[in-house]
């Protein structure tokens, strides 16, 4: 004897259908006796991350508030401070009366320009003058360099290095003779290159 997996009746060995419930009693048993699915594990999670957020930048601090301009009214320019130019120890023009400059430019020019003949034509013609005479003190030095340096390669002329030495620092004192009278025709007294550093005279 069997019973009704359904209802619980009785049913006889041979039979397949229960007779109170009408249950299939063999596909019962077949699925009683079928091996389980095995059980999936659960799925695992990944674990979530926190969403990114931009880094937050400091505001700006605002701008100060510019001046109010009345209507019509220019602003105001910045005012230019001009530098003041190199003091240059050389340089005596301001020591000198404008008007004796532009009188006396040209016989101061003669003080380069002739030697020594120009420097008694510059003495003769304007012995009050401070502008000439503060030339005719640079010629003479020019003349007295000249004459010394002109000696020394004189005496010394076997050396060959002299007489070379002598003629290139003659080039050089013509030279200094020509930017002297330039700066004579702007109007400037100032003490020539190469003779600046000799005391007499001053």
């Amino acid at each position: 004897m069997k019973t009704c997996p359904n209802c619980g009746g009785p049913i006889d060995d041979g039979e397949v259908l229960c007779r109170n419930c009408g249950t299939n009693v063999e596909n019962v048993s077949r699925a009683e006796n079928a091996p389980s699915a095995p059980q999936t594990p659960p799925e695992q999670k990944m674990p979530q991350t926190p969403p990114y957020t931009m880094p937050q930048t400091p505001p700006t601090p605002p701008m100060p508030p510019r001046p109010q301009i009345p209507q019509g009214q220019i602003p105001p320019m910045p005012q230019y401070q001009p530098q003041a130019p190199a003091f240059d120890p050389y340089d005596h023009t301001a020591e000198f009366d404008g008007k004796d400059v532009s009188d006396n430019k040209v016989y101061a020019m003669l003080c380069y320009l002739l030697g020594a003949v120009g420097i008694i034509i510059a003495l003769l013609a304007c012995p009050s003058s401070k502008f000439v005479s503060f030339h005719v003190r640079q010629a003479i030095k020019f003349e007295v360099v000249g004459m010394l340096a002109l000696i020394a390669s004189v005496v010394l002329f076997w050396t060959i290095i002299v007489p070379i030495a002598y003629a290139v620092f003659s080039v050089a004192l013509v030279v200094c003779r020509i930017i002297t009278f330039v700066q004579i025709c702007r109007g400037r007294a100032v003490e020539p290159y190469i003779i600046r550093s000799i005391g007499f005279l001053k």
